[in-house]
């Protein structure tokens, strides 16, 4: 199993509050437990959240996966560890007044050889490449999907709308929240994809197929996607990160 991450700044914006963590399989110990955090709440707030979701969920993530687990450890692994990383956000806002009201998207990812779950709160998403197709695992909570949903709005009217930006879940902003688990058949030739809004808003899902299918080598790949949502203008901050088995 390889796997490569990058987050830019983009742009156009001055701060990166995009969070990605991620830990290296070896031949030893194949797994891999990974989270990308798109931080919301103004200047200071935004990368303060990701910042502390994404170390959150990993505190207890990379500590509690290993070899042995199964598709139900792994669901309530994550879960924990959403947990986790939502009680971090919401108890700092409390302690610092202005950061009152902030939160982050989060979409992780657990590897347990040919297993893998993925976990999501918000619109930063998850894809699988398998068999040269490429399927998205998560569904946005946002009020563009909501719309699409009730067939207020087509998917490429979404894309542009001045509103694609809005949440309707986020960690950290109330005391709970549920995240979205999806089981994923991990075979060899398997690829995971995780991002931020920042490559969807620009790259299409043409594109993303394109790259995935054609460049064998994961860190290009994600220079790759990079460069193409910074040609696009990258007025958010972009994180790319690709599992293959």
């Amino acid at each position: 199993m390889k796997a490569y991450g990058i987050t830019h700044r983009g742009a156009v914006r001055k701060e990166n509050q995009d969070a990605l963590r991620y830990t290296s399989p070896t031949e030893e110990r194949d797994v891999l437990a990974a989270v990308l955090c798109d931080g919301m709440g103004g200047a200071q707030a935004g990368g303060l959240a990701s910042t502390l979701a994404a170390d959150g969920f990993m505190s207890h993530a990379a500590n509690a996966l290993d070899e042995t687990s199964g598709m139900d450890d792994m669901k309530a692994i994550l879960t924990e560890a959403v947990h986790y990383a939502n009680q971090r956000v919401y108890a700092h806002a409390f302690e610092d007044l202005k950061c009152m009201g902030m939160g982050s998207t989060l979409v992780a990812l657990l590897i347990s050889g040919k297993r893998a779950v993925v976990a999501n709160v918000g619109d930063s998403r998850a894809y699988l490449l398998a068999k040269n197709r490429v399927m998205q695992l998560t569904c946005d909570h946002s009020l563009m999907e909501d719309m699409v949903a009730r067939g207020k709005l087509t998917r490429e009217e979404a894309r542009t709308h001045p509103k694609r930006n809005i949440i309707t879940r986020a960690v950290g902003v109330e005391a709970s929240v549920k995240a979205d688990l999806t089981e994923v058949k991990f075979p060899p030739g398997s690829r995971i994809l995780l991002c931020s809004d920042g490559l969807t808003n620009l790259v299409p899902d043409s594109a993303l197929e394109r790259v995935l299918c054609t460049e064998e080598d994961p860190e290009r790949a994600c220079n790759i996607l990079l460069e193409q949502a910074l040609q696009g203008g990258a007025p958010d901050n972009v994180t790319v990160f690709i599992a293959q088995h």
